[in-house]
């Protein structure tokens, strides 16, 4: 039975569809309306229609979303949802099936290789471990991206270097080799790293990920105070809800390749939205289920 024959017996409520089929399945039961709220900003990353397959999976469904300039924008969505397939498109190192990928106002697939090296050095990016060095101490780490982008000096390194260790509570510690760091030590080395070439735009993948629930507040903390000292566009991909309530100033909750709902932070977790209430709030009842 199609929508159009079912006619005045379905009634569209938010994003759940009343009087589907008894049984029906959460694809069924659930559309997207994308609701996106206005930032009043320009955006710096604006992804448009994108489309991204992996073989028959498609990751990413026409994907429209955009960050805004000068904020922390967190995408938030359940787990293999494409969330990090979304950080690969920003800096270029995945490229969109159908639609196109802009940072400030620039397309990343129609870049040359030339362009490409030189629009990554506005980027910091954190991996989830904080992908450091084993080879190296705490200080050559820090100060790599310098020595391999930049024609600084050893004394002007040491100073970058020192003060970003400083600003990550690491100052001190610039001789211990990544083995003797502890996960939230190794995270914050990574953030002071992603930091040093002074980027407009810093990337967070899924920064919380093995940390506790205490190091991890203390880690949203410490990217606000950053960010407040520093400004920039900072996007962090999380699934982590208690970092969502205390992080961003802009939200986007995605989910099977495409925005469900998009706005400033106190505006989603106001959400009427089915889907959106389940997920910020951790319920097991909604259209979310274990698929």
């Amino acid at each position: 039975m199609t929508e159009q024959d079912s006619g005045d017996r379905i009634r569209e409520e938010g994003n759940l569809r009343e009087g589907v089929p008894e049984g029906a399945t959460p694809e069924e039961k659930f559309i997207y309306h994308g609701v996106v709220h206005d930032h009043g900003r320009d955006d710096t990353v604006e992804f448009i229609d994108v489309v991204k397959a992996f073989g028959r999976n498609r990751v990413l469904d026409g994907l429209n979303l955009g960050v805004p300039d000068g904020l922390i924008t967190m995408i938030l969505g359940p787990s293999g949802t494409g969330k990090s397939v979304c950080i690969k498109h920003i800096v270029g190192l995945l490229y969109p099936d159908e639609g196109d990928v802009l940072v400030q106002g620039d397309s990343v697939p129609d870049m040359t290789d030339d362009e490409l090296f030189a629009m990554r050095k506005k980027f910091g990016v954190l991996f989830q471990d904080g992908a450091l060095f084993g080879s190296m101490n705490l200080y050559d780490n820090v100060a790599f991206p310098l020595r391999q982008h930049t024609e600084k000096s050893e004394d002007e390194i040491r100073e970058i270097v020192s003060k970003r260790l400083r600003e990550v509570g690491l100052g001190g510690a610039e001789d211990k080799m990544p083995n003797e760091l502890s996960g939230g030590m190794r995270k914050r080395a990574g953030f002071a790293r992603a930091l040093v070439l002074e980027p407009q735009i810093v990337l967070f993948d899924e920064p919380d990920s093995g940390l506790d629930p205490v190091r991890t507040a203390l880690l949203c903390d410490l990217i606000k105070e950053v960010h407040e000292e520093n400004g920039g566009t900072y996007i962090v991909i999380t699934h982590d809800i208690a970092s969502a309530r205390r992080t961003p100033d802009y939200m986007a909750i995605l989910w099977r390749g495409k925005i469900v709902e998009a706005g400033m932070r106190h505006e989603l977790f106001e959400s009427e939205n089915p889907f959106v209430r389940q997920f910020l709030s951790g319920e097991s009842a909604g259209p979310l289920g274990m698929e």
